[in-house]
């Protein structure tokens, strides 16, 4: 039988608790709540919802709340979530399929202690932001424990890892205004200084806190984390871990994408990273920008569409977090190498690929509809283009369409959207 504990450390999620169990109930042996001192209705919701839950005072270390949570599951296997993560429904039944297979290949089960899997960050509004591997699911054993007061990771040996893509984890406490509104900046910054005290020279310490400070407002913490990402890009190669060079990299290369006095120095550190990490379809992202900022549209195309080719095709995507779970990144620079290269069907492509992600995005509806009429497409034959794309019976999206079309001078194609519109409202 497959027994499952989840099992989760919490303090003041309220917001997120009762989602956090109940998606999960039907897979679950048992939930295991532990909290850390919640001054919330969390524990009261937990228990409401038949979670087991237990009490443990915090002290500044995660990988004693984590053992201690998962020292009381007695499944068989546990996985680890906090109160804003979970699981699809149809990945949920995936978690529980993989693990039945496992159990059935007594070699496979033998070597494996823990099992990797992908998780997803999310934004506010439920986009994907970025995609990393996670070792959340582990074998009960009491030799299987995490290390580290804080960014606490698993003590197991690399060959008793297995991988696998068949199910993933949905984060959402990854946006800035989640991780403002829960105070978990100043709490984490105040525990890396403290470690930082203990081992000065710890590299990793220092772009964990970097990544902390960068979401802080002020000039002198902005500072102090690129002094951290820098000396993460030029010293870091055989002291810390290979994420967070690209943290770092990822990290400087979007403070100097956009900046023109920075051009020359961003493509420099485009190269270092592709070096580095090739065929990496974030980096490959950032080389294309910057070579469509230099005019060289054709070059910029010929990366893009190889990287495209293997994030279709082979799953090949190097080291890629961003433009992995959010391909939108890459169809926008396909699209702006389009239109520097004047290929007109290949921006109505690509334009379409995106609104089809993204339909408010008016910067890349505007040029689409002045595209189409000035290849002299009819009212009627661009409606039925944007019908694949928009609802025409919904006033919502004509308007959507009716302000791009005032906003790139299609004033005539505008007017006969607002007809349309209030045809629909008056009916």
């Amino acid at each position: 039988m497959i027994r499952l504990s989840q099992c989760m450390i919490v303090k003041n999620e309220e917001r997120n608790i009762e989602r956090s169990l109940e998606w999960a109930k039907s897979i679950m042996f048992e939930q295991i709540v532990v909290d850390t001192g919640s001054t919330d209705r969390t524990v009261e919701i937990a228990k409401q919802m038949g979670a087991d839950v237990y009490h443990f005072e915090w002290i500044d270390d995660f990988s004693a709340a984590r053992n201690y949570a998962m020292s009381k599951a007695i499944g068989n296997w546990i996985i680890i979530l906090d109160a804003d993560e979970y699981l699809l429904p149809e990945d949920a039944l995936n978690l529980i399929d993989y693990l039945k297979r496992l159990q059935d290949d007594p070699e496979q089960l033998a070597s494996c202690s823990v099992i990797n899997c992908k998780l997803i960050n999310v934004d506010d509004n439920g986009k994907p932001a970025s995609i990393y591997d996670a070792m959340r699911v582990i074998k009960n054993d009491s030799t299987v424990k995490y290390i580290g007061s804080i960014h606490e990771r698993l003590d197991v040996d690399a060959d008793m890892v297995v991988w696998t893509d068949e199910f993933k984890i949905i984060h959402t406490g990854y946006s800035e205004s989640s991780v403002k509104e829960s105070n978990k900046i100043e709490r984490n910054i105040s525990m890396l200084r403290k470690s930082m005290a203990l081992s000065e020279d710890n590299l990793a310490l220092k772009v964990y806190l970097a990544d902390s400070l960068k979401m802080k407002d002020d000039n002198e913490s902005q500072e102090e984390a690129e002094r951290y990402f820098i000396e993460a890009i030029e010293n870091g190669a055989d002291k810390i871990f290979y994420k967070l060079r690209v943290k770092a990299y990822i990290h400087m290369l979007n403070k100097y994408i956009n900046d023109p006095q920075k051009l020359a120095e961003c493509e420099i550190l485009c190269n270092r990273a592709l070096a580095e990490f090739p065929e990496s379809l974030d980096f490959e992202y950032y080389m294309a920008s910057v070579l469509c900022h230099k005019g060289d549209y054709r070059e910029a195309w010929n990366i893009l569409k190889a990287g495209e080719e293997r994030l279709r095709n082979s799953g090949n995507t190097g080291i890629s977090y961003h433009v992995q779970a959010d391909p939108t990144m890459l169809y926008s620079r396909l699209l702006l190498a389009a239109q520097g290269l004047k290929d007109l069907d290949e921006v109505i492509k690509y334009a379409k690929l995106i609104l089809y992600t993204e339909k408010n995005r008016q910067d890349v509806l505007s040029p689409l509809i002045a595209i189409m009429l000035s290849r002299d497409a009819s009212a009627e034959a661009l409606i039925n283009l944007l019908s694949s794309i928009y609802d025409m019976n919904d006033p919502n999206d004509l308007l959507i369409i009716a302000r791009a079309a005032k906003s790139c001078g299609a004033f005539e194609f505008a007017g006969i959207v607002m007809t349309i519109t209030k045809e629909l409202l008056n009916s």
